[in-house]
């Protein structure tokens, strides 16, 4: 009875696999182009801008959907890896598949006393829902190009 059994599961698995396998490829494809891509934040230039210092940011969104609007949380360090201060930066929105800079400046700073950003957290990710927002801290990631500044996460 066993052996019957086990022949039948086998029989319809070899019969109706391909078939299966052929209906489910499409919707994991779709859920798959779906799904949103990382997004690169990269702290590429400190520019002195007289008692200012210009940060350039460069923003990579990989996914195929657009972030509207994407707010971060950063702390910006001094050189002794003391926090000098704390900004909230709107930087979206950011279309999908698209580069692009962001510019603000931290006034009253000279960019020889920045030592460090912090990405301490995401304030806001494609809409208002904590859901969204959760899930779009690990799609960030960062880097610098800035001597002597690390932009970590």
């Amino acid at each position: 009875m066993r052996k019957l059994l086990l022949s039948l599961v086998l029989c319809n698995a070899f019969a109706w696999g391909p078939q299966a396998l052929a209906q489910q490829a499409p919707a994991a494809a779709q859920a798959e182009d779906e799904l949103p891509g990382p997004i690169s934040l990269e702290l590429n230039r400190l520019e002195p801008q007289g008692a200012a210092c210009r940060v350039w940011i460069l923003l990579k969104n990989q996914g195929e959907a657009a972030v509207d609007p994407l707010r971060l949380d950063l702390l910006v360090f001094g050189k002794d890896g003391v926090i000098g201060r704390r900004l909230a930066l709107d930087v979206g929105p950011v279309p999908g598949r698209k580069t692009l800079a962001r510019i603000f400046d931290l006034s009253n700073q000279s960019c020889d006393g920045v030592g460090a950003l912090l990405l301490n957290d995401v304030l806001l990710c494609g809409g208002a829902d904590p859901a969204q927002r959760a899930a779009c801290l690990p799609r960030l990631t960062t880097s610098s190009r800035a001597a002597g500044v690390s932009f970590d996460k």
